[in-house]
């Protein structure tokens, strides 16, 4: 988690040939993304996603009347950068 999406893009092209190399996939989570990308990217092993979009992204899942407009799985840890 990091406070704007040039930082999140910036580590999860960087950060990410590392993880690939290692077998872990990468998402990113950006503004103006649909409900099907945003579950897909969230359903990577590391997804970076800013502060904003995950907030938004927790309310908006806690308000969905339909489990399939859910984005986010359960959390392991979290990363706060910054």
């Amino acid at each position: 988690v990091t406070v704007n999406d040039y930082l999140a893009s910036r580590d999860q092209i960087s950060m990410g040939q590392i993880y690939r190399f290692l077998g872990l996939d990468t998402g990113l989570i950006q503004e103006n993304m649909t409900t099907q990308d945003r579950q897909q990217n969230y359903n990577a092993d590391i997804t970076y996603v800013t502060n904003n979009e995950l907030g938004f992204d927790y309310l908006r899942d806690n308000m969905a009347l339909n489990f399939k407009e859910v984005v986010l799985k359960p959390f392991n840890y979290c990363i706060v950068d910054e």
